[in-house]
């Protein structure tokens, strides 16, 4: 007896304006990855991913979406908005790397002192993070995982299609690899 597969797709497209993008919009592989920083499973991805890129090179591009699970991670809603933060300061891929680097340090002091770290504006930085500026942003990413079939952190698609087999290392790039043959 056969049964009816669904595969989960990426309801919302990668659009160059909007997401959080490293590699070229016409790399032959989109990877995006919807993630927690204070998820445990997504720190022990972080590397996977640069090791991916690494790997791949010009033939991956790479697209992170927020994705706190404030249920299990009192944490991750505030670092997700302090990612949001230094994206306003052009400076998104510095703090993201910071947040999954020092996972275990995400109260608001540590916020404040990486985007010092990072010369950001502390200033600036503090009152967006005081106010919930970016808050509708993580929202925006967050609903737009739960459409596409998000149950869970790290999600990851891959052009387009939910990657639903492990992602280490050596599974993930061959589903990269064979992405980018088809």
């Amino acid at each position: 007896m056969s049964r009816t597969q669904f595969d989960a797709v990426l309801a919302v497209p990668v659009d160059q304006d909007r997401d959080h993008i490293q590699g070229q919009a016409d790399a032959p592989v989109t990877l995006v990855e919807y993630g927690d920083y204070e998820c445990p499973y997504c720190g022990a991805a972080y590397p996977i991913v640069t090791e991916l890129q690494d790997r791949m090179g010009e033939r991956l591009r790479f697209v992170f979406r927020n994705f706190p699970i404030t249920t299990s991670h009192p944490h991750a809603e505030q670092a997700a908005e302090a990612a949001e933060a230094a994206a306003a300061q052009g400076r998104f891929w510095e703090m993201h790397d910071h947040l999954y680097e020092n996972q275990r340090r995400l109260g608001d002091q540590d916020l404040y002192a990486y985007a010092e770290e990072l010369g950001l504006d502390v200033e600036l930085f503090e009152k967006e993070l005081a106010g919930h500026v970016h808050a509708p942003r993580v929202r925006e990413d967050f609903m737009s995982g739960v459409r596409s079939g998000v149950n869970g952190t790290p999600s990851f698609y891959v052009n387009g299609t939910r990657h639903d087999d492990s992602y280490d290392l050596e599974t993930l790039l061959a589903a990269l690899e064979r992405a980018a043959a088809a």
